[in-house]
């Protein structure tokens, strides 16, 4: 009758346990479902983590993403603008792994028929369903969608990067290109005035071949060999 009740007043299927020493004993969908809210934190906290390094500058920085600046300024860096969202997205991650782990101990202590660690990892379930929730709202509407590509700084990385040389291997070969990079490494120049100086292919071609676009699509032909 109560399961009845509740799915009425619900609108989901509430169904009695087919055994009921196994229902008070064990807890294990409190500790599967705590696990799917931890791989979601740790997404997330990913997520924010790179935005952040992106974000981080401007001056000694990546400084490739500009954030908006909801708590301008620092006590002790004037000007500064702290990723605060970002962190937070951090903080509440680190909270719902503490809370996923307090949940599994309590799943190891129904012991025999009944656990009596209820209350707390349904404490902790509730609290992580609230801090993502929330935190994952506050992370795109305060920061992501706010968020702007410094496309200059960007592009010049892209350009001095000696990585650009992988593009002319199957071009002028791989000892070529290898010497490329390491004298754009060694001088300062980027790979692409030293190709336009020493491969013997026309300017047209070198910039072709090193259009950073081609390097990041698969099947165009640019810098296909992957590796470390």
């Amino acid at each position: 009758r109560v399961a009845a009740e509740l799915s009425a007043l619900s609108g989901t299927e509430f169904v009695e346990a087919a055994n009921h020493f196994e229902a008070q004993g064990a807890r294990d969908a409190y500790v599967f479902a705590a696990g799917a809210l931890t791989t979601l934190a740790a997404s997330l906290m990913k997520i924010a983590n790179d935005v952040r390094l992106l974000a981080s500058g401007p001056q000694a920085g990546l400084g490739e993403l500009v954030l908006p600046a909801i708590q301008p300024g620092s006590s002790i860096m004037p000007g500064k603008v702290n990723p605060v969202i970002c962190e937070s997205v951090i903080q509440v991650g680190a909270q719902v792994t503490g809370n996923c782990q307090a949940i599994v101990v309590g799943g190891q202590w129904g012991q025999l028929d009944l656990n009596v660690m209820l209350p707390m990892m349904a404490r902790n379930m509730l609290e992580s369903i609230d801090l993502l929730a929330n935190v994952s709202r506050l992370f795109v509407d305060k920061c992501l969608a706010g968020a702007v590509a410094n496309v200059e700084r960007a592009e010049g990385f892209v350009e001095r990067s000696i990585a650009m040389a992988t593009a002319l291997n199957p071009h002028i070969g791989y000892e070529a290109a290898a010497a490329i990079a390491k004298q754009s490494y060694a001088t300062g120049r980027t790979v692409r005035e030293i190709a336009y100086e020493e491969t013997g292919l026309s300017r047209d071609q070198v910039d072709d071949i090193l259009h950073p676009h081609k390097q990041t699509v698969a099947g165009t032909g640019a810098g296909q060999a992957a590796g470390g």
